[in-house]
Formats: C-alpha cells, sequence, structure tokens
C-alpha cells in the first residue's frame, strides 16, 4: 500500500481582507498573524517528538546522526602510493556528470590516509555486494588490508578489486575544499559492473537492499 503525505490544500486567502469562519471581514494584518500561526502548526512541520537544532551550535554527533538516516550504499576507495596499494572504505560516493563521465568522493582530513588520496592522480571506486560487508570492515580498520580480497593494478598501479558490483576506473580531474572534507572529482576512464544486490549503510549499520514486491 503506498500512503500519500501530500498536505491538503490550503483555503484561498484574499491578499487584503478574509472572511473567517464566523462571518467577520477580517483586516489583513489578523489574517497574516493566523497565518504565521498555522505555519508552526500545519502538516509540513516536523513531528514535536523529533529534534530542531544548529548543527552549528549542537553536538557534531548529533548532526552525524541526522546525516546517518539518508541511506546509502558502500565503497572502497583505492589508490597508489609510494608505500605500495592503499584503500579506504566510504560512502561519500556521487555521480556528478554523465557528459563527461564525472563521479565524486570526499575522504575526511583527519584520516592518516587522506594525504595520499588527495595526492593521487589516479584512484578506483568500488561498489560492494552485500555480501562483502567483511570487506568494507577490512578496509575500514586498515588500508592495507589487500589480503582479504583478490586484485590486480591497473597500469598507474591503481589496486583493482574483483568481484565488486560495480567499479570506476578515474582520473583526478579536481579537488574543492569541503570544511572537514575535500571533494575529489574524478573522470571515468572505465567502468565494470556485475550482477547483484548492493550492501546498504544506514545509522551505523550494515544491511542489504530488499525491493517492494
Amino acid at each position: 500500500m503506498t500512503v500519500s503525505l501530500t498536505p491538503p490544500p490550503r483555503p484561498h486567502l484574499d491578499p487584503l481582507r478574509h472572511i473567517g469562519k464566523d462571518g467577520a471581514n477580517r483586516p489583513r494584518q489578523e489574517t497574516q498573524r493566523a497565518r504565521r500561526i498555522a505555519d508552526t502548526t500545519g502538516p509540513d512541520r516536523m513531528s514535536p517528538q523529533g529534534e530542531s537544532f544548529d548543527p552549528a551550535a549542537a553536538d557534531p554527533r548529533a548532526f552525524r546522526d541526522a546525516l546517518g538516516r539518508f541511506v546509502t550504499g558502500v565503497t572502497i576507495v583505492t589508490c597508489n602510493t609510494p608505500d605500495g596499494p592503499l584503500g579506504i572504505t566510504a560512502n561519500s560516493f556521487a555521480s556528478v556528470s554523465l557528459d563527461p563521465p564525472l563521479v565524486l568522493w570526499s575522504p575526511a582530513k583527519r584520516s592518516q590516509r587522506y594525504p595520499f588520496f588527495v595526492a593521487a592522480a589516479h584512484f578506483a571506486i568500488h561498489v560492494l555486494r552485500a555480501d562483502q560487508a567483511p570487506l568494507c570492515q577490512a578496509f575500514a580498520r586498515s588500508g592495507e588490508s589487500f589480503d582479504a580480497a583478490r586484485w590486480q593494478p591497473n597500469a598507474e598501479g591503481v589496486p583493482l578489486i574483483d568481484g565488486c558490483l560495480a567499479r570506476f576506473d578515474c582520473e583526478k580531474l579536481a579537488e574543492h575544499d569541503g570544511g572537514d572534507h575535500t571533494i575529489l572529482i574524478g573522470r571515468v576512464r572505465r567502468v565494470d559492473t556485475l550482477p547483484g544486490e548492493p550492501l546498504i549503510f544506514s545509522g551505523g549499520r550494515y544491511g542489504a537492499f530488499v525491493p517492494e514486491p
């Protein structure tokens, strides 16, 4: 069953005066006051059981938890470094453009792996399958967890992990400051895909996508 959350249409109010339920011909100022009251209690407001806060002043955890309500897939991003191959688990992946083919991801500046990914001219983004949570967790703990995966380097030495739902082989196009993260934009040079279901991340937990029948 599909439930519509579209609020009912508001009645038309004359721009100058409004006839109230009691038949009184009310001035515009009083009508506007009534509108303001309705706007704080109407169907387009958040539930009183929820939270409302300024993320710049609140506990950062509250903002993080709010962001965690947005369900994402999970990726492993890899690059080559002077010390060897490096990987990291990330859910900040997003598409940017179809023509040209561009994607982005955003490493955290506080990460010890951050300098290597920002310096890399090439990287690969791997979208994980539902059964690859152990691989995801391995790279979350250590950037050198390649013994947990089958992989081979591409021409630039970037590790390409096998068996993923999708893989995007990228050349770095641009980087932009994003507060405590940096936004890295890559031009996709090659795409590889396999059938399967995606690994899902929401509220700090992993799971699988279950489509409606």
